[in-house]
């Protein structure tokens, strides 16, 4: 089993932006969380959501290949490091070219927070707190609606989430939020 350290270790020395590894970290708080709603290990979906985009940098996948590069790759390194098959399928199914079909919690889980989590740290950074303390579900949706903000974000993978976990898109946005308040200055938020 590959342990949060080790992850870590991977994880820095695959990943040089510190955008995409505050990424990863506020996907490694979004499922923790999700873990302990669903009654799962936190660790274990932790571990999964911190390393899910280790290889991004390294082999970007501009192509959409299903069977090489990101996120492929990454799981080939992630298997011969002890990462359990249940992770393996959620990495691969995180990216939707893969064609791996998001069939456990925890693989619905990760396609759920990847994409939102990244849209509420991109909320954050435009508020004048630069928090998320005080974002409020209807602002994220006002943002959401507003296709130049956050271009990157794929609008339809985050409501294509909630719907596989059967739940409002709300309801998810507010669930990620209070996740991720407690640890906004791991993700470069708040007061400077």
């Amino acid at each position: 089993m590959l342990t949060r350290d080790e992850a870590l270790a991977l994880m820095h020395e695959y990943t040089a932006s510190d955008a995409l590894r505050k990424h990863m970290y506020a996907v490694e708080i979004a499922m923790r969380a999700m873990a302990e709603r669903a009654g799962a290990d936190p660790e274990a979906w932790g571990i999964v959501g911190l390393v899910h985009d280790f290889d991004y940098e390294r082999f970007p996948n501009a192509e959409h290949a299903p069977d090489k590069e990101h996120p492929a790759e990454g799981v080939r390194i992630l298997a011969a490091r002890g990462l359990p098959v249940e992770g393996q399928q959620a990495i691969l199914g995180h990216a939707t070219y893969s064609g791996v079909p998001r069939t456990t919690p925890m693989a619905k889980a990760l396609f759920a927070v990847d994409e939102l989590a990244g849209f509420l740290v991109a909320c954050a950074l435009v508020r004048p707190s630069r928090s998320l303390a005080d974002l409020e579900v209807a602002s994220v949706k006002k943002k959401f609606k507003d296709k130049a903000f956050a271009r990157g974000v794929s609008r339809d993978d985050v409501q294509t989430g909630a719907a596989e976990l059967g739940v409002p898109l709300e309801e998810l946005i507010d669930f990620v939020l209070v996740a991720l308040r407690p640890h906004e200055r791991i993700l470069g938020l708040g007061p400077k």
